[in-house]
C-alpha cells in the first residue's frame, strides 16, 4: 500500500503520514479520507486550481499531468515547477512513497471540509 506524507506551508499544521493508500485514488481523495484540509470547488473534474499541491518527492508515482492540468495550475497561486492539481494526481503503485506540501489554505475562497 502507499504512503502519503502531508506537509504544510501554514507551519502551525502538524504533518500528517497517510499510510495503507490504496493506488488508483488521487491525491485529493487521500486528503478527504485522512482528515487533511485541501479546497477543491469544482468537484475533482480539473476545473480549478483550488486543490493546487507541490510534490516535493514521488513524482514518478503519479499519472502524468496534462495540458488540461498544466492550464489550471498556471491560475494557482504561486504555482511553482513541482505543482499539481490534488484532483489530478491519481496513484500509480501501491509501493508509492509520495511526499507533498499544501499551500497555505487561508487565501483561497473554496470548499470547506
Amino acid at each position: 500500500m502507499a504512503t502519503v506524507k502531508f506537509n504544510f506551508e501554514d507551519k502551525s499544521i502538524e504533518p500528517v503520514l497517510a499510510e495503507n493508500v490504496e493506488s488508483g485514488y488521487s491525491i485529493l481523495e487521500v486528503t478527504e479520507d485522512h482528515g487533511v484540509h485541501l479546497n477543491h470547488n469544482c468537484g475533482e473534474v480539473c476545473a480549478c486550481s483550488t486543490c493546487h499541491i507541490y510534490v516535493e518527492s514521488g513524482g514518478e508515482f503519479l499519472e502524468e499531468i496534462s495540458d488540461k492540468e498544466e492550464d489550471f495550475i498556471d491560475r494557482a497561486i504561486n504555482p511553482r515547477i513541482e505543482s499539481r492539481l490534488g484532483c489530478q494526481s491519481i496513484i500509480l503503485k501501491d509501493d508509492a512513497v509520495i511526499e507533498v506540501t499544501i499551500p497555505d489554505q487561508k487565501e483561497i475562497i473554496g470548499h470547506e471540509h
